[in-house]
This record gives structure tokens, sequence and C-alpha cells, in this order.
């Protein structure tokens, strides 16, 4: 089955990749959607605090 999923390979220490799955796992998803939820809050704040990301826009940081 195709899908126009980008696959991202994460290096994280053991502990913390067992915690994850252990809050995952108490939110009902798996670790790869818990993961995307953070992500997805994460830039939700940034966007609050900075406003909107313009991907288009060059920026220097």
């Amino acid at each position: 089955m195709a899908d126009n999923l980008t696959r991202y390979t994460l290096r994280i220490n053991r502990n913390l990749l067992d915690k994850l799955g252990y809050v995952a796992e108490y939110e009902g998803r798996t670790k790869n959607k818990e993961l995307e939820q953070m992500i997805k809050k994460r830039i939700s704040d940034f966007e609050a605090e900075h406003g909107k990301i313009d991907l288009n826009a060059k920026t220097e940081l």
C-alpha cells in the first residue's frame, strides 16, 4: 500500500522511548501517533507565540 507519509529515523535514549511508550499506551495511541500529536501541539504553541509558519518565506533564525 502506497502512502504519502515521509519517514524519519529518530535516535533516542531507550529510557525516553520506554516512557513515551507508556504515555502512548495510556492515551490509546501508538508511539508514532503520540509523537505526531506532540509535534502538532508544539507547532501550534510556537505559532501562537510567533505567528504562522510560512514554509515558503526565507527567514534568518
